[in-house]
């Protein structure tokens, strides 16, 4: 064994950075391991890409690590940082290999969910406090935006399309956005959630290293066997309990190739269908004293600041109801996404671009599989995947074009039809490892991401969420990480070492 732990963590996102933090933040002294196949993306471990300042510097440095000095899980590199599976069913599915994972890359949009969308498997005063809690690892807010111009005249056209007195009102979108010392807004990554994190005694991140199997004894997670991915040296590593919390990919992928295989492990796979439509606010809603930005980007690929968050970037919100299974994301843009006639001036924040997420048809054949007669470049079992819209998934597309198209109308001129993005761009994959009341075949993991016919193992992330939802599922899965670090910690707490060992 290269080193033993009270906890080994796979994978440092936002949930395995969570995980980690209320580990260390219990005070019971446990010493944790957070292992990272991928490498920090500038100086800061865990750090949005967003907030590079350079960037050239920052476009070269995600170039290299894309494809990487060594060969990283995932197929073909795609937006930087993150790579694409190569699954024809959904042709947009990605993963990302960095600290931080996909946290490094997010919108940081943090709706809760709400109606349908809540896991009737846990206590709703339980999770209502893990929300809380994970709004505050997230360090959420509604009022990053609060100096966007044009944003309540937004808000005010939409909210007479979709406000009703049992639904949640459009309003100011919930934003992990932080305020620097010199009042410049940044993207929340797992940085913000770590904090002094990294630098704790008892806490190690160990970055370009592969989880490869779980080292099993009966019903028993004893460690894991890692691989360092610039030497290829394999070791292995003791472990009193471990979370894995690597994706929606790479959390079953690794169950799968320890044997622990329950039922539903990679079944009920689903994400997000998303509609995507933009407008220009109509003059009408734009006061006369508005400054014109003349100096606006044709295309937003044009826009300053390299993604930098602007004041001009406000982020408004309709949220879902069980009676209209749609949730929207509503930004005013720095930059129009299509070419604007010759001759034609905006104001800032006058480009309003609309994203609407459809709530997906659960079905346990929409799934992630493992090939054992493929391999990834790591040895792991190859990923397929098979998934497909059903008769009422694509009724609800239907449905949701009309709607966004009428959005758009509403606020003034629309840039051309809504369309449909292809399967997997929303980058919000659920229900590989769901949790469930009862092991019944239906779920992987109980109420806190222990995985079911095993004392020590646990599951996280979005693939844990077992509901079909249509909001952003980040904030919901790190609080389910926040149950499932209270829930460990308290059981190793009451197992002293000593017994273990002999146990």
């Amino acid at each position: 064994m290269s080193g033993s732990y009270d906890v080994v963590v796979v994978g440092s996102g936002p949930v395995g950075t969570a995980v980690a933090r209320e580990l260390s933040d219990a005070g019971s002294g446990l010493r944790v391991l957070v292992l990272e196949a991928g490498e920090a993306l500038g100086d800061t471990a865990g750090g949005h890409v967003k907030n590079i300042a350079d960037v050239d510097e920052r476009d070269r440095l995600l170039a290299g690590l894309a494809t990487g000095p060594a060969p990283l899980p995932g197929g073909t590199p795609a937006r930087p940082g993150t790579a694409l599976i190569g699954a024809a069913s959904m042709p947009n599915a990605a993963m990302s290999t960095n600290v931080g994972g996909m946290g490094a890359h997010w919108t940081a949009a943090c709706p809760r969910p709400v109606d349908d969308e809540v896991p009737d498997c846990v206590e709703p005063a339980v999770l209502d406090e893990a929300l809380a809690r994970a709004e505050e690892l997230l360090a959420v807010t509604t009022h990053a935006f609060d100096r966007a111009p044009l944003t309540g005249a937004v808000q005010r056209v939409l909210g007479e399309l979709f406000d009703r007195p049992h639904r949640r009102p459009v309003g100011a979108m919930p934003v992990a956005v932080t305020v620097g010392e010199d009042g410049a807004l940044h993207w929340t990554g797992p940085a913000i959630i770590a904090g002094d994190l990294w630098q704790r005694p008892g806490v190690e991140l160990r970055t370009g290293t592969l989880a490869r199997r779980l080292l099993l004894d009966g019903d028993r997670v004893t460690g894991v066997e890692v691989v360092d991915l610039a030497s290829g040296e394999r070791s292995e590593v003791g472990a009193r309990a471990v979370v894995v919390a690597a994706d929606a990919w790479r959390t079953p992928q690794l169950l799968w190739a320890s044997g622990v295989r329950p039922e539903a492990l990679g079944r009920y796979l689903t994400e997000h269908p998303q509609i995507m439509a933009a407008s220009v606010l109509d003059e009408r809603y734009v006061p006369e004293d508005a400054p014109v930005d003349t100096a606006l980007p044709v295309t937003a690929a044009a826009a300053p600041g390299g993604g930098a968050i602007v004041p001009v970037s406000g982020v408004s919100w309709v949220p879902y109801a069980a009676d209209r299974p749609f949730h929207g994301q509503v930004m005013q843009m720095d930059a129009s996404p299509v070419p604007l006639d010759p001759g034609v001036t905006v104001r800032p924040g006058q480009v309003v671009g609309l994203g609407w997420f459809c709530r997906k048809e659960l079905s346990p054949d929409n799934r992630v599989w493992f090939d054992d007669d493929a391999t990834d470049a790591h040895g792991l079992p190859a990923i397929r995947v098979d998934y497909a819209l059903s008769a009422a998934d694509t009724a609800s597309i239907e449905a949701a074009k009309t709607e966004i198209a009428e959005a758009a109308r509403a606020l003034g001129r629309p840039l051309g039809d809504p369309f449909v993005m292809p399967p997997g761009s929303s980058l919000h994959y659920l229900g590989t490892t769901r949790m469930g009341r009862a092991d019944d075949g239906t779920s992987v993991c109980d109420p806190t991401g222990r995985v079911w016919g095993t004392e020590n193992l646990y599951v996280g992330g979005n693939n844990v969420i077992p509901t079909a939802t249509a909001c952003n599922p980040t904030l919901t899965a790190v609080a389910l990480g926040v149950l499932t670090a209270r829930s460990l910690a308290a059981s190793l707490a009451a197992t002293p070492v000593a017994e273990e060992a002999h146990a």
